[in-house]
């Protein structure tokens, strides 16, 4: 496998920091951190540049909050200097990581995303007889630092650039030497380089006909329970002989027939549906845009704008009897005189 040689002065360049800066900015440049940047681009682009040739960056400081998504989780935010770096980095690293991975994994892929995985595990549920479903136990903070940045350096080269991607790495440990921040755009593509080895053992195996993987979320299918439970352990091994991770206790294991919950998505043969949480986030969504409409503090406009990113999650399953139900069970009760 040949190596990408990466400079310094390549992630600096100021065509390169430019177009970073306008993809970190998307869609936030209301945000002060943001606005503030942007304010006084020409300086601080130059301050950032300077801080990449004198290898004094990253800042490695993070806001952390909480969400649920459906669980809590800690979300870990780099300065939105930190960001541009980021993505500075990944516009010239995005190929390489892109094509170190097999064919049906999903996440962080241009073209790919979770609605065409979904897909994709719907077809091979048709194929194949038997499936196994894994996760990663506590994945993000299970990733080992010296292992990640062995196998970085197995995809790039340049001295001073193994040495920036090692400080973004050491930036955060939730144990010594452990642990990615979630929230952090190097940290996702990362953490789905980490398991290409994992995907590609277990595809290198005959018994083995197809592999979905979305994150640590993966999928693989046998022609029987028999060759499930022996490519099973074998991942196992795997993950914890050469990557220090272990699956979670919930492996399941069955027929295809059954389907499997994917992303979101209940997954069958013949049909795509929404989750329980998919459905009742749907609900929630409607009668928060519909109240606040009702309530005179949005227009007609936003209400439609508001209806369409409710809407656009269930568009990838098939609800529409599902949705006519829902809307004979819950009418919105909107008054025109908002219209």
């Amino acid at each position: 496998m040949k190596r990408l040689r990466i400079e310094l002065d390549q992630i600096a360049a100021w065509d390169n920091l430019l177009l970073a800066t306008w993809k970190a900015a998307r869609g936030k440049r209301d945000r002060p951190e943001v606005s503030n940047f942007l304010a006084a681009l020409d300086a601080n682009l130059a301050r950032l540049a300077q801080g990449i040739m004198d290898q004094t960056v990253p800042s490695g400081s993070y806001r952390a909050f909480a969400i649920r998504d459906p669980k809590p989780r800690f979300i870990h935010a780099a300065p939105f200097s930190d960001r541009v770096l980021h993505h500075a980095i990944l516009n010239l690293t995005e190929r390489a990581f892109d094509s170190a991975q097999v064919d049906d994994s999903y996440a962080c892929r241009t073209g790919r995303g979770a609605h065409r995985a979904v897909l994709r595990v719907q077809q091979h549920l048709r194929r194949y007889a038997w499936y196994v479903q894994v996760d990663v136990a506590g994945y993000f903070n299970s990733i080992d630092h010296a292992i990640l940045k062995g196998l970085l350096a197995q995809r790039f080269k340049g001295m001073q650039f193994l040495q920036l991607l090692a400080r973004i790495i050491d930036t955060y440990a939730c144990a010594p030497g452990k642990g990615l921040p979630i929230g952090s755009l190097t940290s996702q593509y990362f953490a789905n380089h980490y398991l290409v080895a994992a995907d590609r053992l277990l595809l290198a195996r005959p018994d083995v006909r197809a592999l979905v993987r979305y994150m640590d979320d993966s999928v693989f299918w046998c022609d029987d329970r028999a060759s499930a439970l022996q490519a099973l352990a074998d991942l196992r091994e795997h993950l914890s002989q050469h990557r220090q991770l272990q699956l979670k206790p919930a492996v399941q294991i069955n027929r295809s027939a059954h389907g499997l919950t994917f992303c979101g998505y209940r997954v069958k043969p013949a049909t795509v549906r929404l989750t329980v949480r998919k459905a009742r986030r749907y609900r929630q969504g409607r009668r928060l845009w519909e109240g606040a409409y009702a309530a005179g503090e949005i227009n007609a406009c936003q209400l439609q704008a508001g209806y369409a990113a409710v809407l656009a999650p269930a568009l990838h399953a098939d609800s529409v009897t599902w949705r006519r139900r829902d809307l004979q069970l819950h009418p919105p009760g909107v008054e025109n005189e908002h219209g």
